[in-house]
């Protein structure tokens, strides 16, 4: 009920009694005054509750199997950079993970759509001098790409055997590195010919890969994220990735962008963005809607596919069989 509805007893006003109709109306703006104050906390309320919707989502996520996953134009850009840079993050004195703070939920402007092969089960996506490097998964479909970027169009391809299922990839030093997700095994291929030098073992699963232009930095699938020797592929250390002390599971394509870990958290439109030192997140990037309904068909799957290019300041983002490479500019959602 209104307050002013609560101030007229039996829905009369009593006109012929001026005292009483004074004392309503202090009544009537006393409830005013409760109302609007309620209100106010109302909205605060729900806003909370939007931001802990979406933390608590990436946060119920469980690991499952990545077989079959759940179905899942020009905007005005800014002088604003794409990505913007994080507070350094607090961590504890024993190098634990600090208890984490409020973090930002960022969503995205649309600066540039491009075509991207509809066939493409994107499992990995590098950018690198003017040009995409991809790997594509699935038993019998995978493969190692490079690609154009305008047009989408596959300049050169090596298929992976059919036992193996493709997954993530770096550029480091000349070579790209390309996991597989239940082989436990990695290959080397050189950067300009992509002829396989070599093969490489991991224990677990393999899911995303990326560069911090020192290590490799590898996801499994968990809250885990490993730092590789790219000579030895010896594990150096591991983080776990927290927001507010819980795990956030389901860490898939990495890539490293401005000192921050980008994750595609899979099965879900969000990236996760990580302090590589703690594994604290530091923001969540809200991708709902990137792919619009009429480019989606019965095969079109799930967001995956990050690549930043560092010296034009782009964000590149797709997904598994999407026939769009949308150029995205990231702003804090408000």
């Amino acid at each position: 009920m209104h307050p002013l509805a609560r101030s007229q007893p039996h829905g009369r006003i009593p006109l012929d009694n001026p005292r009483r109709l004074e004392q309503l109306h202090a009544g009537q703006h006393d409830g005013i005054a409760r109302f609007h104050q309620g209100h106010r906390k109302h909205m605060k309320f729900v806003f909370q509750i939007f931001h802990f919707l979406i933390l608590g989502f990436v946060l119920s996520l469980a690991g499952c199997d990545k077989g079959n996953p759940p179905k899942a134009g020009d905007a005005n850009p800014s002088n604003a950079p794409v990505v913007q840079a994080q507070p350094e993050p607090s961590v504890s004195s024993n190098g634990t993970n600090a208890a984490a703070d409020t973090f930002p939920i960022y969503t995205y402007d649309v600066v540039k759509v491009r075509p991207h092969d509809r066939g493409a089960f994107t499992q990995g996506l590098v950018y690198l001098d003017g040009t995409l490097l991809e790997s594509t998964g699935l038993n019998g479909q995978s493969s190692l790409r490079k690609v154009d970027l305008e047009t989408g169009s596959v300049l050169k391809r090596v298929d992976v055997p059919a036992e193996y299922f493709a997954e993530g990839l770096a550029v480091l030093n000349g070579r790209l590195f390309q996991l597989t997700w239940r082989n436990e095994t990695g290959f080397v291929y050189d950067l300009e010919s992509f002829q396989k030098e070599k093969e490489f073992t991991y224990p677990g699963q393999g899911w995303g890969l990326t560069t911090d232009g020192q290590w490799l930095i590898m996801s499994d699938g968990t809250e885990q994220i490993r730092f590789l020797d790219p000579a030895t592929f010896e594990e150096k250390r591991r983080i776990t990735v927290l927001a507010h002390g819980a795990p956030v599971n389901r860490l898939n394509e990495l890539e490293y962008i401005k000192g921050e870990i980008f994750a595609n958290v899979w099965g879900t439109d969000y990236v996760v963005r990580i302090d590589p030192a703690s594994g604290r997140v530091v923001g969540v990037v809200d991708f709902t809607g990137l792919l619009p309904q009429e480019d989606r068909d019965d095969n079109t799957d799930v967001l995956n596919g990050i690549a930043y290019d560092a010296n034009g300041d782009r964000l590149f983002v797709t997904g598994k069989r999407w026939p769009r490479l949308f150029e995205v500019r990231l702003k804090e959602k408000r």
